[in-house]
């Protein structure tokens, strides 16, 4: 995720918060990196990953003047996975 915040220009660096985002549900590689993908094509995430070793955590960056944590959220909760946020890193 580092690689896509150096990728984006300092005035966006300036407006991106980090989260993380607990998801009560299992899921598999696969469904990891769909999840991923979707939440990359969604304008004002910037990035997202899986923590190591801990597949239900989910670091996900944003925009702040386009999303707030809570739309975070329900992007996470509109593709049907029981989601909480955590909390700022």
């Amino acid at each position: 995720m580092d690689k896509v915040v150096q990728l984006a220009s300092n005035n966006e660096v300036k407006n991106v918060v980090e989260i993380v985002v607990h998801i009560k549900k299992y899921l598999e590689q696969e469904q990891r990196d769909h999840l991923v993908s979707q939440l990359k094509k969604t304008d004002g995430i910037i990035g997202a990953e899986f923590c190591p070793l801990r597949n239900h955590l989910v670091l996900a960056k944003y925009n702040k003047d386009i999303f707030s944590s809570q739309d975070v959220l329900k992007t996470f909760n509109s593709l049907s996975l029981e989601a909480r946020l955590i909390g700022p890193i």
